[in-house]
């Protein structure tokens, strides 16, 4: 768990990670170089979902390099059911991390929306819905792993 407390905004208390795949841990279907490193660091203070529309059909590999087993969103509505997957969790305790459009309404819905700066491009609407944008994920990760550093950006 994390647990930080925001001025202006209150306490938080982080218990799970839910982050999109491809554009966000993964380029062209394959992991970012670091990524699998950060993930087994955040699993030690986070639960971590992932969430995937397996755009490239390598979420199997990605799962095996991980030690994960991410859950396949449907084609169509994927917004809709990603931040239904957030609100099941219970938003208050999730950070979510994403890019893409189809990202946008779970970076809202979670108590902390993280989006990235991808190779893949990064969507407005997901950049307009996060809470906090980092310029690559091995900083969004290391934030979480340094919770401290996103006080300065989150505080009112």
């Amino acid at each position: 768990m994390i647990r930080l407390e925001i001025p202006g905004r209150g306490v938080f208390e982080w218990q799970v990670l839910v982050s999109d795949v491809n554009g966000t841990l993964a380029a062209d279907g394959r992991l970012l170089e670091g990524v699998a490193e950060r993930l087994a660091a955040v699993r030690e203070v986070l639960q971590v979902q992932l969430l995937t529309a397996d755009t490239h059909g390598r979420q199997a590999e990605i799962d095996r390099l991980l030690g994960l087993q991410a859950v396949r969103v449907r084609g169509g509505h994927e917004a809709e059911q990603k931040a239904a997957f957030v609100r099941d969790l219970g938003a208050a305790h999730v950070i979510a991390l994403g890019q893409g459009a189809n990202d946008a309404l779970m970076l809202k819905e979670a108590s902390l929306g993280l989006c990235v700066l991808s190779p893949e491009g990064t969507a407005v609407e997901a950049l307009q819905a996060a809470d906090l944008v980092a310029p690559d994920v091995l900083t969004a990760l290391d934030l979480l792993l340094h919770p401290t550093r996103m006080l300065a950006s989150l505080r009112r």
